[in-house]
């Protein structure tokens, strides 16, 4: 099921990527030959006017083929010439290109409006205003390898009651949990709530983990539920939209100064195999945390597409940048050489991060 879910999102963003791409290329009169979803074989295809729609058995991604995108004697000479990609302004070029990274964008603000139109779980801050409904204790991470993550905790999960020797405690604050967990004699029941189910387990917490005495390798927090009207849920969710932008930027940036100061790409990047298993994590805690986290795939799409990187709308955008500069069109040869390696550096860098997804596995 987690996979089944995994593909049908993964369609659902890439859709409302090309569809960007799709409408803004036909709203300036390009031609465009063919609108996929999947990369091929082809499964099927159907031809509506002069565009060919097709569904390929590798779901992850898509494409649409733009009259003039790969730039070749019939887009230059040919009798639809006046209908290329390449013989349009270059700003009408730029929006073309830019328009998936732009609905991929929109689709997030959406997706993060609707999750604070049914209420959306959030932090606690004793400095804000925001007036949050239903606070609870939960998990905000689980150290690996440690009791907890043993036992099967998960962050998200939310703390209904704690019990130790005499001590039982219903809903407990952080302060109070960490009490009971460093008076224990030894086993500990934790009652928890994960995606409206209520379960429990026990465990034993142990010494090291933490400087104050015994711990089971966890953090926890205050959430809760902020719930709004829908004007003032676009609102809030446009500026949570443009935080959660500059998060990515800000965690592309430090990921790159990792690498080169020698951190292992396998550490630093995931690919479908370890974002799958993270869709069947947020599936678990509800739809609204999978709405959330479907929302920050799309943003991180939008961001990786606008990279000066061949191949990718940034790639495009580069070269387009160069021949506005420059006064005059690169070579279609050249241009379509850099997209081609560029496309197949992607492919095996997707290979090799889905390979160490698969390694964590076992």
């Amino acid at each position: 099921m987690t996979i089944v879910l995994f593909i049908f999102i993964i369609a659902i963003l890439v859709f409302v990527h090309e569809l960007g791409h799709f409408l803004a290329a036909k709203l300036f009169g390009v031609r465009v030959d063919e609108f996929g979803l999947g990369f091929p074989p082809r499964a099927v295809a159907l031809k509506w006017g002069e565009t060919e729609y097709s569904l390929n058995y590798i779901p992850f991604g898509g494409f649409v083929k733009i009259f003039g995108e790969t730039p070749d004697t019939e887009t230059e000479t040919g009798p639809d010439q006046s209908r290329s990609l390449t013989a349009m302004s270059k700003w009408k070029q730029a929006v073309i290109l830019v328009a998936g990274v732009f609905f991929n964008w929109l689709l997030a603000w959406c997706f993060i409006s609707v999750g604070f139109m049914s209420g959306l779980p959030m932090a606690v801050d004793k400095n804000s205003d925001i007036p949050l409904s239903d606070i609870r204790t939960a998990i905000i991470q689980v150290s690996p390898s440690s009791p907890a993550e043993k036992a099967g905790l998960k962050a998200g999960d939310v703390i209904t009651y704690i019990a130790s020797g005499r001590n039982n405690v219903n809903r407990p604050d952080v302060e109070r949990f960490q009490q009971v967990i460093r008076k224990s004699p030894d086993l500990v029941t934790i009652g928890y709530e994960r995606g409206g189910k209520k379960s429990q387990l026990s465990l034993t917490p142990e010494t090291g983990l933490s400087a104050e005495g015994k711990a089971i390798g966890v953090s926890l927090g205050e959430i809760g539920t902020l719930k709004l009207t829908p004007y003032d849920a676009v609102k809030r969710g446009f500026v949570q939209t443009v935080n959660m932008t500059e998060m990515i930027f800000g965690g592309l940036k430090d990921m790159v100064v990792g690498v080169w100061h020698g951190a292992s790409v396998k550490d630093t990047v995931m690919g479908p195999v370890g974002i799958a298993g993270l869709v069947g994590d947020a599936r678990a805690l509800g739809w609204v945390y999978l709405l959330t986290f479907a929302a920050f795939i799309s943003l991180d799409l939008a961001v990786i597409n606008l990279l000066p990187f061949p191949a990718l709308d940034g790639g495009r955008l580069f070269f387009l940048l160069i021949e506005t500069i420059k006064g005059s069109p690169i070579r279609p040869k050249i241009a379509n050489a850099f997209n081609l390696v560029g496309f197949l550096l992607l492919i095996g860098l997707m290979l090799v991060v889905t390979f160490f997804d698969v390694w964590r596995l076992f």
